[in-house]
């Protein structure tokens, strides 16, 4: 039997299953991994992404940080995947209990899934820091300036994302703990495991089917039950559910 094979028995079997993702999940709808690309970046950009993304930037840089938003961040015409669309038919069969995500693209709700665990936030929710008016990404992406201001009092509108610098959210934090220690099955696909503490949270899980889906090596292969190096788009278009 052929690791996807043991995978899609273990798919088959288990109906308690959370699948803990990144931006490999992503880049099959042609949303660009900044971590994966250096070059390309400096070349148009004065600073590295993790600089720009972090929070003390987006005080100090609005106008700088906005480019680089609106341009590799705001990727709102991608479409759901295979891998999107299999996790929400796996929930909606009852089979996957939830979706914790590093991803900030919207794309799993998407594709149905319902419960999404949001660990970096989302670029569909925005609000002006002043008096907290929400807006969608559209706003933001259509704004005629460049730094979006809310219409309402003026004040500078921060996209509902995760900086670097900012903690992440403790309700988000505490419910994917739930998930994951009371996992079944763990799936762990489209992540490096290198950005914390998100690569932290799969510590919690204490059962004994953590398959690990990545095109490229992770510091947390050893601990795998099963090892699939393959996109995930080729394992997951496999499922039949």
């Amino acid at each position: 039997m052929t690791n996807i094979e043991q995978f899609l028995q273990m798919v088959k079997e288990s109906d308690n299953i959370v699948f803990f993702g990144g931006a490999g999940v992503s880049t099959e709808s042609g949303i660009p991994d900044f971590r994966s690309v250096d070059g390309l970046y400096n070349q148009k950009y004065d600073y590295p992404p993790e600089t720009i993304l972090s929070h003390s930037f987006y005080i100090k840089y609005p106008e700088e940080f906005y480019r680089f938003y609106r341009d590799k961040m705001l990727c709102l015409t991608a479409e759901p995947n295979i891998t999107h669309k299999k996790l929400a038919e796996l929930e909606a069969a009852g089979k996957v209990k939830a979706v914790v995500t590093q991803n900030i693209d919207g794309l799993h709700q998407l594709a149905g899934s319902k419960r999404v665990l949001e660990l970096h936030g989302s670029v569909h929710r925005n609000y002006c820091r002043k008096c907290g008016k929400g807006f969608d990404a559209e706003y933001v992406r259509d704004y005629p300036g460049k730094v979006p201001l809310c219409d309402a009092c003026g004040g500078t509108i921060k996209p509902d994302v995760v900086l670097y610098e900012e903690g992440l959210d403790q309700q988000t934090l505490e419910d994917a703990v739930f998930y994951i220690s009371h996992a079944d099955l763990l799936i762990i696909g489209g992540t490096s495991l290198a950005v914390y503490p998100a690569a932290g949270l799969i510590d919690y899980y204490r059962g004994n089917k953590l398959v690990l889906i990545n095109k490229s090596t992770t510091p947390m292969d050893a601990r795998a039950d099963l090892l699939i190096q393959a996109g995930l788009g080729d394992v997951f278009g496999q499922i039949e559910v």
